[in-house]
């Protein structure tokens, strides 16, 4: 039976203060939340977690490293007390688990060849211009490309940002879609290709903007709740951004957004 004080927003953070560490969902993914080549801890959830759990009176954080598909199931049942991870908040995991707010955004970019000799800016552009079109395996981006009009069987899938800089440099596409993020950081060892200004793709008609964050137990509002007042302190003061800068997120990737309006709520 759930006590008193677990049915009035759960009493974890209590225990995570008695017990002075917080365990720490993450996938393995860089920039996100990983174990670097020298078996630390680190990424942009991971690092941000460090900060307002100390915050909040819990000194350490202990990495419980998982498959990303087995992130929401395994918070549900305690394996880990909180996910940190940089999750996308979409209204399907909202029906999981409850988010803070996002701590980034992401916008999709484009590598094109130096100078973009196409002039391509946004998906309409790779439509109209008959570009030849790359993505990555399972990414959004497909989506957002076959909304505006492009053929998905004349799409070229490729395995990751890497290979997509490769075809660009190569001539064998025009463009590759990803995250601004992971273009950005790609083409910077690279003479050929630029990447485009960050934009919004358009999902059923208006222009979207995807958010990561923390993921917690449906019932732990309570820290859920005091997780969020020490995250909107660090948006205030400008010191999100620099203990994300290290990770390759910018000015264009904070965000206002809240959990409610990415839940669809």
């Amino acid at each position: 039976m759930p006590t008193a004080s677990t049915a009035d927003g759960g009493d974890l953070l209590d225990r995570l203060k008695a017990a002075g560490v917080v365990r720490l969902g993450i996938a393995g993914e860089i920039p996100f939340g990983y174990i670097d080549r020298n078996g630390e801890l680190t990424g942009e959830a991971p690092e941000l977690a460090k900060v307002i759990f100390k915050r909040l009176g819990v000194d350490r954080v202990q990495p419980v490293p998982t498959e990303f598909g087995s992130l929401i199931p395994g918070l549900n049942s305690q394996q880990f007390d909180v996910v940190a991870a940089g999750m996308y908040v979409n209204p399907e995991r909202c029906e999981q688990v409850i988010f803070s707010d996002p701590d980034y955004q992401m916008l999709d970019s484009f590598i094109v060849r130096k100078g973009n000799p196409l002039g391509l800016r946004d998906y309409r552009d790779v439509v109209e211009k008959k570009a030849k079109f790359a993505t990555g395996t399972g990414y959004a981006e497909i989506a957002y490309a076959v909304e505006a009009g492009y053929k998905e069987s004349d799409i070229l899938i490729v395995p990751d940002q890497v290979a997509g800089l490769n075809a660009v440099e190569a001539g064998r596409v025009d463009v590759f879609a990803g995250t601004a993020l992971t273009t950005r950081e790609v083409v910077k060892k690279s003479a050929k290709a630029e990447v485009t200004e960050p934009f919004k793709p358009i999902v059923d008609g208006k222009p979207h903007v995807d958010g990561g964050a923390f993921a917690f137990r449906p019932t732990e509002t309570g820290l859920r709740d005091a997780f969020n007042v020490e995250l909107h302190k660090l948006k205030e003061s400008g010191e999100l951004l620099r203990i994300l800068k290290p990770f390759g997120f910018t000015e264009a990737e904070m965000t206002d957004l809240t959990a409610k309006e990415l839940c669809g709520g």
